[in-house]
């Protein structure tokens, strides 16, 4: 099969990433790139030698010599882009969130699913090889039953830019929710294998950004109005079918002990997961003791390494994408839920649509 030409939306700090990932792949290559900064576009051009440079994400999107697009713009634009690319007959990486809604989110899987395009959304903390272990041994049935997911994402000062769109819900849909919490949300999900919402009971807060405090070093958007009207921190009750329960908190801004903390604990019957550290902990033979398993990391298979290799591979047929259309679309339904709650000071309950 040919090298698959691949379009970026957006020239960002995290297009940089998009851009070195899919370069480093044998059979993709990016050949051309979209932002209406004119300097910031130039500059990833320039670094990852990216000939096609357009100011406006349409007329990447009309390019004929692209077979994909990979989108990193604000939040707003996901959908739209999104549905653009498909009817163009591209396939589509889409950064989180999937989009500023359940709505829009179903709309996009719709087409992808009517136009046969490959379309994913780069969870990448499911590539994290510390995961991949752990999904292998609670695939093998080593924690057993898993009735309590425990996923956090705590910063001290992390908030992105601040006066960006990130800081705007407009532009954002929502805060910390939608940036890091749908990654901790999702790999939870992901490593209890239950993408079966029942109830879902959540709380923001905006106690850092409103006053200019929490500022982190990411980002490199235009900076504009000080709008601050996103929450930088939430917490949140997730009740699953079958009974398991996972609690999420994360936080742009906080007063904590240390710059950030991240992880995703498992609880189940026979053992106990830290899945980012790759540890399993469990007690020794006939209850005596305790043991703390720290497993060797796995070697990842190529289409399954990033993201980016799991998206190409998938286009390509050599796999399938890690992050499913229904999977995305129940962490949406979540987040939704979330800030649902939030605004009722109610349980929202889900279940079956």
């Amino acid at each position: 099969m040919k090298t698959l030409r691949v379009g970026l939306i957006g020239a960002g700090q995290i297009s940089y990433r998009h851009a070195a990932e899919i370069n480093e792949l044998s059979h993709a290559e990016v050949i051309a790139a979209a932002d209406p900064n004119r300097e910031r576009l130039e500059a990833l051009g320039e670094e990852h030698r990216i000939a096609r440079l357009y100011e406006k994400a349409e007329d990447l999107i009309a390019d004929a010599d692209l077979d994909a697009v990979s989108i990193a713009a604000p939040n707003a634009f996901h959908a739209p882009y999104a549905l653009a690319a498909l009817d163009a007959g591209k396939h589509v990486m889409l950064e989180k969130p999937f989009a500023m809604n359940y709505g829009e989110a179903q709309k996009v899987a719709e087409r992808a699913e009517m136009t046969g395009k490959v379309l994913t959304v780069g969870m990448n903390q499911r590539f994290v090889p510390a995961v991949q272990t752990m999904k292998a041994r609670i695939e093998e049935g080593d924690a057993g039953e898993i009735y309590h997911g425990k996923a956090f994402w705590l910063r001290r000062s992390g908030i992105p830019r601040l006066g960006t769109w990130f800081s705007q819900k407009e532009l954002a849909g929502g805060g910390v929710l939608f940036d890091i919490g749908v990654h901790l949300l999702d790999l939870c999900l992901y490593l209890m294998d239950n993408f079966e919402p029942e109830t879902v009971s959540g709380a923001t807060y905006s106690k850092f950004g409103n006053r200019g405090l929490g500022e982190g070093g990411w980002g490199m958007s235009d900076r504009g109005e000080q709008v601050f009207d996103v929450d930088d921190f939430a917490t949140a009750m997730i009740r699953l079918k079958g009974g398991a329960t996972v609690t999420l908190d994360v936080s742009w801004a906080m007063h904590i002990d240390r710059p950030s903390r991240q992880n995703v604990e498992l609880f189940g019957t026979e053992a106990g997961i830290n899945a980012l550290e790759g540890k399993l902990m469990r007690y020794g033979d006939a209850g005596e003791g305790f043991q703390v398993i720290e497993p060797p990391n796995v070697q990842v298979p190529g289409p399954q390494k990033n993201r980016f290799a799991n998206w190409i591979g998938s286009i390509r047929g050599e796999t399938e994408p890690l992050c499913t259309l229904p999977q995305a679309l129940a962490v949406q339904r979540i987040l939704d839920a979330i800030y649902e709650s939030s605004i009722t000071e109610r349980e929202v309950r889900l279940g079956k649509e």
